[in-house]
């Protein structure tokens, strides 16, 4: 799908294998909500004598513990997109990636070793999260979200709309003040409105609430905004209406189509709350 002026790209193709093609330092802005398991046709071939820096020296995958997790495809599949989005965001760029307890380590790991700098961990704290019924375990009720960038020896140049972090404010969230600084914990209900649901839904469907935060934070108006895992479409649907130019990939057919519903849809009212502006 493309849009007539070219502010939508949301293509059905594997994003392991069409990251390559993008030149760098293109994107202002990349959100990333990554499955547990990578559905990709790509293989993962490592050199075995491959050094990656981090943790204060050299470490090659061949060594014991690298090669336990060499194996792994989640480790191995968030190491290559995150070096790619390193190397496509721009310097003033930002990277906002989700996670829970089965990635968050894979991805923080894989920051240190590329040296993209965690600028923030933030705490999306669900109020009306769903409770736990075997009874077995404590109710997840929150997810982590990190924000990093690409890392700079000399100045740290990412976008940071402080002011506007600033004067966020929302009725539903009973922990930021108007006025007040943005702090890491988000209190954000898991619960959709009937409009983001109304073409259909996905497993791990964020509420536009928390996309539109991030874009409060670091979105950066008529910049590019890349959605490597487009889902249902939250977070290119988010972007279009904030006024960045879309690009995502899906392989899915049942989420492809419903992720192009959700952005005709918007593009339809964006262009109809342009018109009455006028």
């Amino acid at each position: 799908m493309r849009s007539v002026d070219n502010k939508i790209n949301l293509q059905q193709k594997d994003v392991f294998e069409e990251l390559p093609n993008f030149n760098n330092d293109f994107f202002d802005l990349c959100i990333v909500d990554p499955p547990y398991g990578a559905s990709t046709t790509k293989k993962w071939n490592y050199d075995g004598n491959q050094k990656l820096k981090g943790f204060g020296g050299d470490w090659k995958l061949t060594s014991e513990v690298w090669d336990l997790l060499s194996q792994n495809d989640s480790f191995q599949s968030t190491y290559f997109w995150l070096k790619e989005l390193k190397r496509v965001i721009k310097p003033t760029g930002s990277i906002w990636i989700h996670s829970t307890y089965h990635n968050s380590g894979f991805v923080n790991v894989c920051c240190q070793l590329l040296g993209l700098e965690i600028i923030n961990e933030v705490v999306w704290y669900k109020r009306n999260a769903f409770p736990n019924l075997s009874g077995r375990r404590l109710t997840a009720s929150h997810e982590t979200i990190l924000w990093v960038h690409k890392g700079c020896e000399k100045k740290r140049e990412y976008v940071f709309n402080y002011e506007e972090s600033k004067a966020f404010f929302s009725s539903s969230d009973l922990l930021k003040e108007q006025g007040k600084q943005m702090r890491t914990v988000w209190d954000i209900p898991n619960n959709k409105a009937k409009e983001e649901m109304q073409f259909g839904s996905h497993p791990t469907q964020k509420p536009l609430r928390v996309t539109e935060r991030i874009l409060t934070i670091a979105g950066v108006k008529n910049g590019n905004l890349l959605v490597p895992f487009v889902g249902s479409g939250t977070e290119m649907v988010a972007g279009l209406k904030y006024g960045m130019t879309v690009f995502g990939f899906e392989i899915e057919n049942e989420y492809y189509n419903l992720a192009k519903a959700r952005l005709e849809h918007a593009l339809q009212d964006t262009r109809t709350q342009l018109f009455q502006a006028i």
